[in-house]
């Protein structure tokens, strides 16, 4: 027997620091988890998406072009289909977003008769340039999106929305 005898004061005190350390760690571990975990992720490619466009098919007429990609969220995987007008302007490939800024329909050129070179919203009438700019006194208040673009063999790819960079 050893001459250093745990009182039982002493043992209670060692029972609940233990397993208060090992509830602290419990629920510690999982937000270290959370804050860590995205940065041991593996990106993607640049997170650009390459369409059935080529990119030799292109002309300074806006098309709509179709991509599909797979969208993770937490534990649900999904296919989503987007869509861009694509055209060229002088030897750039320009993409912008479908989305009228106003209340989030679908623009469509020359959806309009009355408005032609035009993007056309038939929700409200909204209107924008080629370029994506909103035609003042139309309910956008803002110009269309644009889709960051390259061109790997041969097909057109496209990355993330950015703000239109083509209006100033």
């Amino acid at each position: 027997m050893s001459n250093n005898r745990v009182s039982r004061r002493q043992f209670l005190s060692y029972t609940i620091m233990g397993v208060g350390g090992f509830m602290a760690s419990s629920m510690l571990m999982p937000m270290v988890r959370f804050a860590v975990d995205p940065v041991l992720q593996v990106s993607a490619d640049g997170d650009y998406v390459v369409t059935d466009q080529l990119a030799s098919e292109l002309s300074e007429v806006p098309i709509r072009v179709s991509f599909t990609y797979t969208q993770e969220d937490a534990w649900y995987t999904s296919e989503v289909t987007n869509d861009a007008w694509v055209y060229l302007e002088g030897e750039e490939i320009v993409a912008l977003s479908p989305v009228c800024k106003h209340l989030g329909c679908t623009v469509t050129w020359e959806g309009s008769a009355d408005f032609p070179e035009q993007f056309f919203c038939p929700c409200h009438a909204g209107r924008y340039y080629k370029n994506g700019e909103n035609v003042a006194g139309t309910p956008p208040l803002g110009p269309l999106d644009q889709f960051l673009v390259e061109v790997r063999d041969g097909y057109v790819a496209l990355g993330p929305l950015r703000p239109n960079f083509l209006v100033s």
